[in-house]
């Protein structure tokens, strides 16, 4: 009875599966043809301000903060700001602004941290002084390309949208780990991001870069209501939401520039992310299951003793996989993706699937030489260090 229950069990989750590739392909056509039907057309360009949340010396931080101060965009403004007045990463931004004499930029310095996630702090801090209509959040390790604030600002003519969120195309360093996780990112991730924004309005953001009206902010209670939540990304999208503003998701993608980590932080650094999944989106995380059937449909042969259907369904399967990392991660994302990367599809999805059990347990996390524990809501609670 048993050895007839797996086979079927795990078959159940490689048909899902493969439902749900063909949902991705139908969330992917449609996010597609809304690029195209962008209009090139603009009305009165509204001010905004760029904020830059820094903490450390970062590879390819100079350049990623360059890429800020050549937008094409006639009335911004960019902001860095730092805990720390010692902080390598403010002398590589008054460097960088340097350059650029003519640049609308201010370089702050927000002080020690009252509430745990202390880039909530910083973005407080540099929020205060911003004169924008606008604030654009922006990671370190984000590179722009010229008509960034453009795009963004289309999407802000609309009156009812309150928060726009940007894909991003992650950009691996050297290590074998960093691209297995930006093929992730950039065929699994953004995936289901294109899927949820399909099956229903969005109701989250994604942080890497966002733009967010400022009125928005003040009605959800400013930065301030987000600094003890780790992903504040994700509440800043749930509660504009929640006051009525449309929160959209951008035709416009970023460049993500994870650069380089050693197996042991980058499964760190998973972990983190998986177990924050799990607070924001209990229900979604636990769908994931069926969201990455392909470590699933490569056992299927051997729980089937070889049956051709199971052959069949792995065939289906891999091929889906495919369709859908060529359609994500080139057409959505422009990642260039070689073929020779597709061989790796397999290992990171293993990888991803250890790591969305491992997340299933435990409430610590890691973050930047610190450890904290994660509440059911998300919230966190500073540990030891």
């Amino acid at each position: 009875m048993l050895e007839d229950a797996i086979p079927a069990l795990v078959a159940g989750v490689v048909l899902v599966g493969c439902a749900y590739y063909v949902l991705v392909l139908l969330a992917a056509r449609q996010f597609l043809l809304r690029r195209r039907e962008r209009k090139t057309d603009f009305g009165e360009a509204p001010t905004v301000s760029v904020l830059k949340p820094l903490a450390g010396e970062e590879p390819e931080l100079a350049e990623n903060l360059g890429s800020f101060f050549r937008l094409s965009y006639p009335r911004y403004e960019v902001l860095c700001a730092t805990r720390d007045a010692d902080d390598p990463a403010l002398a590589i931004a008054r460097e960088v602004r340097s350059n650029y004499p003519d640049s609308d930029a201010q370089l702050l310095v927000a002080g020690e941290s009252g509430c745990p996630n202390a880039k909530v702090h910083s973005l407080a801090a540099m929020t205060a002084v911003a004169a924008g209509e606008l604030v654009v959040v922006s990671d370190s390790d984000i590179r722009a390309d010229p008509a960034l604030l453009w795009e963004l600002a289309k999407d802000f003519e609309d009156p009812a949208v309150g928060v726009v969120t940007c894909p991003y195309r992650a950009v691996p360093g050297p290590s074998l780990w960093s691209r297995l996780e930006a093929l992730g990112m950039n065929t699994e991730f953004w995936s289901g991001v294109l899927v949820a924004q399909f099956l229903a309005p969005m109701n989250f953001a994604v942080g890497p870069t966002m733009a967010v009206r400022k009125s928005c902010l003040d009605a959800i209670g400013g930065w301030d209501a987000f600094g003890d939540f780790l992903a504040e990304d994700f509440e800043v999208g749930r509660q504009a939401r929640l006051a009525g503003y449309e929160v959209r998701l951008s035709t416009h993608a970023v460049e993500h520039r994870i650069g380089s980590q050693a197996l042991r932080e980058n499964l760190v650094h998973r972990l983190r992310w998986r177990r924050s999944t799990r607070r924001s989106r209990p229900a979604g995380y636990w769908g994931e299951i069926f969201a990455n059937p392909l470590p699933w449909a490569l056992l299927l042969p051997f729980a089937a003793s070889g049956a051709a259907w199971s052959w069949a369904a792995l065939g289906t399967c891999v091929a889906l996989r495919v369709a859908t990392a060529l359609t994500v991660g080139r057409s959505v994302l422009s990642d260039s993706l070689p073929w020779w990367r597709f061989w790796l599809l397999p290992l990171q999805d293993g990888l991803s699937l250890l790591v969305w059990v491992a997340g299933l347990f435990g409430s610590r996390i890691a973050w930047r030489g610190r450890s904290y524990k994660l509440s059911r809501d998300g919230r966190l609670t500073p540990g030891h260090s």
